[in-house]
C-alpha cells in the first residue's frame, strides 16, 4: 500500500457544507488527490440519512472520508484502498459488507474528541456537585438564596481532591479527562481490556491533540485490565467516587454494567459518567439505583412537615450504607433518539444530553488532520494510525 504519489480520488460524505479550506490544504500538499464531495442530510439519530448515496458515486473513488455512508456491496468500490470515519468509534458499521467481507483498511477519528468531551465531562459533574441547578433556578426567581437547606447542601459539598477517578477504558478521551482530573488533585485508575505492563505499553499510539491526554500514561496510580466480570468487578471495588465508561461499544461490552455493578459501585455511592455508547449500560438498573438514593437521602433527611434538615450532606457521609448512585451524566442513551416518555428523563440526579459532547468548532479540522497524517504515511509506506483492529471491533 506504499509508494510514491499517485493520481487518487478523494470522496468525502459528510453531513455538513463542504470545507473548502481544508480542502484547499489537502490539495497543496497533495496535488496529485481529486476531491469529490457530497452532502448528506441526517435524521436526529447521526448515523442515519434521510437520503441514500447513488452506488455509482464510490465506482472511482480510492480514498473515502464518511461519517456512516458506505458503498453497498465491495462490487461497488473496487478502486477503494482506505476508508476514513469521522467518528470514534464503527459498531454503526459493523454489518455493512465492506466492514465485513473485505479487507479495506478503515480508520477513525479517536483522539480528536478529548479536549471537548472532557470539558464536558467535568462541567456535568461539577453541575451536579455543586448543585448548579438550584443556583441557577435562584437566578432565574432573582432570589439571594441563602435559605436553610440551600446552604445546608451547598457548605457540604466536596471538592475533588483526594476523590478517585476510575477510568473504564483509558483511551484518547479517558486520557484527557484522566489528565483534567488529576490537576484537580484527583486520583486516577484505568481499566483497559488488554494488560498494560511496560512503559510502551502504557504510551498512546493513537492521534493526539498537542498538549493533551496522557501519551505515556503516566497519571493512573494503578492499572487493572480483562475481559471478563471478575476482572471488571475487582477495578470497580477499587473505591471508585467517580466512574468514567469510555469503552467502544462491541459485543463484548453490551450491558457491561448493570445491577451487579451497580451494587459495587454504591460502596462509594459513585457518580456515572457515560460518554461510549448508551447499550453498554443496563439504563434500567441505572434508574432504579439513582432513585434507590434518592429515595434514601430524601427519606432520612426529611422533616414531617415535607422540610428538609439543614445538613443532609452531613447524614450521608456518616452514613456508610446509602444504596444506590448519588448521580450520573449521560451524553449516550438507548435508544437514541431519547423517547419523550422514556423514564430516564426524570431519574433523580440525572442529566442527559442528545450526545453532544463531542462536538465543537475544532471537530471537523481535526477529523481531516486525522486524515492527512494517514494520507503522508500512506504515501511514505508508513504505518497508518487509528487502524479499526475488525476482529476486537474498534
Amino acid at each position: 500500500m506504499g509508494g510514491g504519489p499517485w493520481p487518487e480520488h478523494l470522496l468525502v460524505i459528510l453531513p455538513f457544507s463542504a470545507p473548502t479550506q481544508i480542502f484547499d490544504r489537502i490539495r497543496r500538499r497533495h496535488p496529485h488527490v481529486k476531491i469529490t464531495f457530497h452532502r448528506l442530510q441526517f435524521t436526529e439519530t447521526p448515523w442515519k440519512s434521510r437520503e441514500s448515496v447513488p452506488s455509482e458515486i464510490f465506482h472511482d473513488a480510492t480514498l473515502l472520508i464518511t461519517l456512516s455512508a458506505l458503498p453497498p456491496t465491495p462490487q461497488d468500490c473496487p478502486k477503494l484502498e482506505l476508508i476514513h470515519f469521522t467518528s470514534a468509534g464503527t459498531n454503526h458499521v459493523a454489518n455493512s459488507p465492506i466492514y465485513t467481507d473485505t479487507a479495506i483498511p478503515l480508520t477513525t477519528s479517536s483522539g480528536i474528541h478529548g479536549p471537548q468531551i472532557a470539558e464536558w465531562v467535568i462541567l456535568t459533574a461539577l453541575a451536579s456537585s455543586h448543585h448548579y441547578a438550584l443556583l441557577e433556578s435562584w437566578q432565574r426567581q432573582h432570589l439571594w438564596g441563602k435559605n436553610q437547606r440551600g446552604l445546608g447542601l451547598l457548605r457540604n459539598v466536596n471538592d475533588r481532591v483526594g476523590q478517585r477517578l476510575g477510568v473504564l477504558g483509558y483511551g484518547s478521551i479517558g486520557r484527557q479527562v484522566g489528565r483534567v482530573a488529576k490537576a484537580m488533585g484527583m486520583d486516577v485508575i484505568a481499566y483497559t481490556a488488554s494488560p498494560r505492563t511496560t512503559p510502551e505499553s502504557k504510551k498512546d499510539h493513537g492521534f493526539i491533540v498537542p498538549g493533551t491526554g496522557d501519551p505515556d500514561g503516566e497519571f493512573p496510580s494503578a492499572w487493572y485490565s480483562g475481559t471478563d466480570k471478575e476482572d471488571l468487578h475487582r477495578f470497580l471495588g477499587r473505591d471508585i467516587d467517580h466512574l468514567l465508561i469510555s469503552v467502544p461499544l462491541t459485543k463484548q461490552t453490551m450491558h457491561l454494567l448493570g445491577t451487579e455493578e451497580f451494587e459495587i459501585l454504591s460502596k462509594r455511592n459513585a457518580f456515572v459518567t457515560n460518554i461510549s455508547r448508551g447499550q453498554i449500560i443496563d439504563q434500567s438498573a441505572l434508574i432504579a439505583a439513582l432513585h434507590a438514593f434518592d429515595h434514601h437521602v430524601s427519606c432520612n433527611n426529611s422533616h414531617a412537615d415535607g422540610s428538609f434538615a439543614s445538613d443532609p450532606e452531613a447524614d450521608i457521609k456518616a452514613d456508610t450504607s446509602i444504596p444506590g448512585l448519588r448521580g450520573a451524566a449521560l451524553d449516550v442513551t438507548d435508544p437514541e433518539p431519547l423517547p419523550p416518555d422514556d423514564p430516564l428523563w426524570d431519574a433523580p440526579n440525572c442529566i442527559v444530553t442528545p450526545h453532544i459532547s463531542g462536538l465543537g468548532s475544532a471537530y471537523v479540522d481535526r477529523c481531516f488532520q486525522v486524515f492527512e497524517v494517514n494520507l503522508d504515511r500512506r504515501e511514505k509506506g508508513e504505518k497508518l494510525i487509528n487502524v479499526v483492529d475488525r476482529s476486537k471491533g474498534y
